[in-house]
């Protein structure tokens, strides 16, 4: 008994049969179930063999993978820096207009002028926000495809 719980025997040949998706599902979790959450490459390739994939396609699905992942992480990199950026404006909106609203509110003045800039500013803040937390669209990826390109390190100079 492994994990908890009675696992029920399966029978020696059994006639079921399943298909392409419910076996991933089934190794998945298999393999989630399993103590050791690593897989050596070369497990990889053998239970690939074992399941009649091709090594081109293992090889291709894997580069495939890895590329996704890549995007994956680059993407939360960008979204770290946005809204790194977005709470770098955030701290001095709230001081400023704290500050401003507090002279306002001790100087005695009937009308409570602090609140042009506080709307001013805040409505700009608030569709940096806006744009900082958005992760879809169009707009996100052609930001993100920039900044990708920004971060790509750059080739040596050509001598003139």
């Amino acid at each position: 008994m492994e994990h908890g719980k009675e696992i029920p025997s399966l029978p020696r040949f059994s006639t079921m049969r399943y298909h392409s998706d419910e076996v991933e599902q089934i190794l998945q979790r298999a393999l989630t179930l399993q103590q050791e959450n690593t897989v050596s490459r070369e497990q990889l390739a053998e239970m690939a063999t074992e399941l009649g994939i091709s090594p081109e396609n293992l090889a291709f699905a894997e580069q495939e993978w890895l590329a996704q992942r890549q995007e994956e992480q680059e993407r939360q990199a960008y979204n770290t820096v946005r809204r790194r950026r977005f709470r770098s404006h955030l701290v001095p909106f709230l001081a400023v207009n704290t500050f401003l609203s507090l002279i306002n509110t001790l100087t005695g003045v009937n009308h409570f002028w602090a609140v042009y800039p506080l709307l001013g500013w805040g409505l700009g803040l608030f569709f940096h926000g806006w744009n900082a937390y958005k992760t879809e669209g169009e707009g996100y990826d052609r930001q993100f495809q920039r900044w990708r390109q920004r971060q790509q390190p750059k080739g040596p100079a050509l001598p003139s």
